[in-house]
């Protein structure tokens, strides 16, 4: 028995366009398990939000979508100790003054070993946020703000939080483009669209995300962490800027003699950014690591750094796979960058801010 259904879908690494998908009948394989495969992929790519959302026009989804060329406006939403490279983004963002306002900070949830769950996380953040600009000598005083307690469970109901509530406020007041620079799970991002979908028409997400649209997988720690609020930042037309980490921010590698070269000496912060580099990994034989959080401040300072293009907006499937709709709205998906650049100006920053 052969079956025959001819549709157009990426789904993983296989793409087929226009060409029959033929299911053979042979050993246990039967009819019935060829059509819950259909179903099973039909149903994974099935992730509209029941909600109306705001709908930009191409022309104005475009505009948006263009590198920055002038000074911004940003907040910055991150899973600051998670690991160790939100560190350096913050410091990074924080030390960029000519070429963005940090109008706040909001400390996103995350689960791993480094938390017993995602609000134990999300706190773990909000204090090493706290602790970055102690040690930079700078006033966090209503700048920063706690996140969600939990993942989206519901993709029509909000986590509510300060900081989702604190998003949803200063993007409505906005008279340009705020850019909401995501470094982690988009709890936060997706619930202030929940709030408010109008935001959509003041807001510019640039997210370090899941895999490049090429990738036979998707799944990725910050995707993966809340697939509900991933699919609303590709579903909802929001403006996204995807930064994946394969095979684009994995090139951002660093060593700990790198490291002491350039900011050992160089102020607290500085010396605890080695610090915290060093415990990370027990074994620091041929060590380097991957800062990857830094693409996204680094983009919005010099989009140069960067390769990107226009691309529809993929449909993430409840397998961690992208499926293609070539009538879905354009996203822009970084898909190289110039490793040198982005360290020798963060580094040169870092070292400035000692002097």
């Amino acid at each position: 028995m052969k079956i025959k259904s001819t549709f157009t879908v990426k789904h993983g690494a296989n793409f087929y366009q226009n060409k029959p998908l033929t299911f053979n009948k042979h050993k246990g394989t039967s009819l019935l398990n060829s059509i819950c495969f259909l179903l099973s992929l039909f149903i994974g790519m099935s992730s509209a939000f029941s909600q109306e959302f705001p709908k930009l026009s191409d022309e104005i989804l475009l505009s948006r979508l263009k590198p920055n060329t002038e000074k911004i406006k940003v907040v910055i939403d991150t899973d600051t100790y998670n690991e160790v490279d939100d560190q350096f983004a913050v410091v990074y963002a924080l030390l960029s003054p000519e070429q963005m306002d940090v109008e706040a900070i909001y400390a996103a949830p995350y689960h791993n070993s480094r938390s017993n769950g995602p609000a134990d996380g999300m706190e773990k953040s909000y204090k090493e946020i706290l602790k970055l600009m102690d040690k930079m000598g700078m006033q966090h005083k209503d700048l920063v703000y706690r996140g969600s307690k939990e993942f989206l469970k519901n993709k029509n109901q909000p986590v509510e939080s300060d900081a989702a509530r604190d998003l949803v406020k200063r993007a409505m007041a906005s008279e340009e483009p705020l850019y909401v620079l995501t470094l982690g799970a988009p709890t936060n991002v997706a619930s202030a669209i929940l709030m408010e979908p109008k935001i959509i028409e003041k807001i510019v997400v640039v997210w370090l995300g899941g895999k490049s649209l090429e990738w036979e997988t998707a799944r990725e720690f910050n995707l993966l962490q809340d697939m509900e609020s991933s699919k609303l930042l590709f579903d909802s037309g929001v403006p996204l800027i995807q930064v994946p980490t394969e095979p684009v921010t994995s090139h951002l590698l660093t060593t700990i003699p790198e490291l002491e070269t350039y900011l050992q000496g160089k102020g607290p912060i500085g010396d605890y950014l080695i610090e915290i580099f060093k415990d990370y990994h027990d074994n620091h034989y041929a060590y380097s690591k991957i800062i990857w959080d830094i693409a996204v401040i680094a983009y919005v300072i010099d989009s140069s750094w960067f390769k990107t293009e226009i691309r529809h907006s993929p449909i993430l499937t409840d397998q961690m796979t992208y499926s293609v709709d070539q009538s879905r709205h354009f996203i822009r998906l970084v898909t190289y960058l110039r490793r040198d650049k982005i360290f020798g100006d963060m580094f040169r920053k870092i070292q400035d801010h000692h002097k």
